[in-house]
């Protein structure tokens, strides 16, 4: 059993994914204004990756007016986050909030960790990043101070971390202490 708020994995006959979010889709109402069927699956971590900041081809966000979230491999670093259980309808609805079509992020399948197990999971990278530092705005959604910003974002207060990791902030991307 796994003892960090995650639930037992049924994929209900292939109709549900995994989607683990790292940035602004940490915010619930944002992820469930445009994919209705998102609920809370755990909280998870990426191993080897390290979250940084930046634009598709330098382009500024119009909606963020900085850089957002992606991830990049960096062995020894982590990335929390949030799993997601999604209805297969929301796929389209998610890849084009990712901007998929135009080749801004591109979707990958990564196992996250959980305390007592891996999980496969969609996820999204960005293509040609550029890094730039993220607006107040958008740091106000996803913060540099991931694990407690979970929490209260998901609204669960029953969650729980196996073990308390601390973060610092470090240029534009987040570093284990």
């Amino acid at each position: 059993p796994c003892t960090n708020g995650c639930k037992s994995v049924n994929m209900e006959n292939n109709r549900t994914f995994l989607y683990f979010a790292y940035g602004s889709n940490l915010l619930k109402e944002r992820l469930q204004l445009k994919n209705p069927s998102a609920t809370v699956h755990c909280v998870a971590t990426l191993k080897d990756y390290k979250l940084v900041f930046g634009n598709h081809k330098g382009l500024a966000s119009d909606r963020w007016h900085g850089g957002v979230a992606t991830i990049e491999h960096s062995p020894g670093d982590e990335v929390w986050g949030v799993v997601w259980r999604m209805n297969m309808s929301d796929l389209k609805s998610l890849d084009s909030q990712e901007n998929v079509t135009l080749g801004a992020y591109s979707p990958v399948e990564l196992s996250v960790k959980t305390k007592g197990q891996e999980l496969n999971c969609r996820t999204y990278i960005m293509n040609s990043c550029v890094y730039a530092p993220p607006s107040p705005q958008y740091l106000q959604v996803s913060s540099h101070c991931p694990k407690k910003l979970i929490f209260r974002l998901i609204g669960d207060s029953k969650l729980s971390v196996g073990q308390s990791a601390s973060v610092a902030s470090s240029g534009f991307h987040i570093q284990r202490a």
